[in-house]
């Protein structure tokens, strides 16, 4: 059954977490690396340099960037599609485990998130802030407490829907293919899904499909944690906050996410030197260094509540 799988599999993550060794996503990462500075290559070869903006230029980095995103993705996938139709039934719900175990970002979520609130709860900012730049791309050396409480909150809900939820639909939805697919695609994004001169044009599908993999997700998230919070002005902060946000999948989920605490997430945000306003999100008070375990235990219910659901849906079936 799907639903015991699941169970299995957030249990592991929970009880071992991420090996500290030999981690198959770390391997996956440095292969990414490998393809990418061989395709650089071919680009040079071809007089290609990231800073070209000729038609010839971009159309070349683009396709090679395809190139690279269906060969580090659909490959894997279908390599493992294959293997899960060889044994018996047994051992494929066993590797289905092992690879969604693998998929899942829990409890590393969690402990990153405890990093920040222990030290912050303390009273020592700058731990709390060296904590918080391990999580975020945002410059932290001179966030006061209050930001810091935000920009670990914010790091909760949106990496609860990326790197636990969405695995989980993925899971439920075509198995652990299908998780797989979704889970090397959001590496890919997460290492090559920048809009600068290096991968503006390169990272261009990685960006493209990881937002087409989490659309549903992410609004499946943003319900669930309505559902487990405060209903009314979650759907209400995601129905008007979500579109002005830049992300089509981070603005249903921030805001519903926001608005189902109470609180108000966004504002002001430095990026390498350079100070970004992104809007406000949710409704009631400023976050609180509380308020990372309010989060924490808001995504808890909702994985309690889509395990209940596959299990109804099982029973039902």
């Amino acid at each position: 059954m799907t639903s015991v799988s699941l169970f299995v599999a957030l249990v592991a993550d929970r009880l071992l977490g991420e090996v500290s060794r030999y981690h198959p996503l770390v391997g996956f990462g440095h292969m990414a690396n490998r393809v990418e500075a061989h395709l650089r290559q071919v680009m040079r070869a071809h007089g290609d340099d990231p800073g070209i903006v000729s038609d010839v230029s971009v159309s070349r980095q683009r396709w090679l960037g395809t190139l690279a995103w269906s060969v580090l993705v659909i490959l894997p996938s279908i390599v493992l599609w294959v293997l899960l139709a060889i044994p018996g039934d047994s051992a494929a719900t066993m590797l289905s485990i092992v690879v969604l175990y693998f998929c899942i970002g829990w409890r590393s979520l969690v402990e990153h998130a405890e990093a920040v609130a222990m030290p912050l709860a303390s009273g020592d900012l700058a731990s709390a802030r060296l904590m918080l730049g391990r999580i975020v791309s945002r410059d932290t050396a001179d966030l006061d407490a209050q930001s810091v409480a935000r920009g670990s909150v914010e790091s909760v809900l949106e990496n609860g829907s990326d790197a636990v939820l969405a695995p989980m639909f993925w899971f439920v939805v075509a198995g652990a293919p299908g998780v797989l697919c979704y889970r090397l695609s959001n590496t890919l994004d997460a290492m090559w899904g920048y809009r600068n001169v290096r991968f503006l044009h390169f990272g261009r599908t990685a960006a493209r499909m990881d937002d087409v993999l989490n659309w549903v997700p992410a609004r499946c998230c943003a319900l669930s944690y309505a559902a487990v919070g405060q209903w009314r002005v979650a759907l209400h902060c995601w129905r008007t906050q979500a579109p002005l946000c830049d992300s089509p999948n981070a603005g249903p989920v921030m805001s519903s996410g926001a608005g189902s605490l109470g609180i108000v997430l966004g504002g002001a945000a430095r990026y390498e030197h350079v100070e970004h306003w992104r809007p406000l999100l949710g409704q009631g008070r400023q976050v609180e260094p509380a308020d990372i375990g309010r989060a924490l235990a808001l995504l808890r219910r909702a994985i309690i509540l889509w395990l209940s659901v596959v299990l109804l849906c099982e029973m039902l079936a």
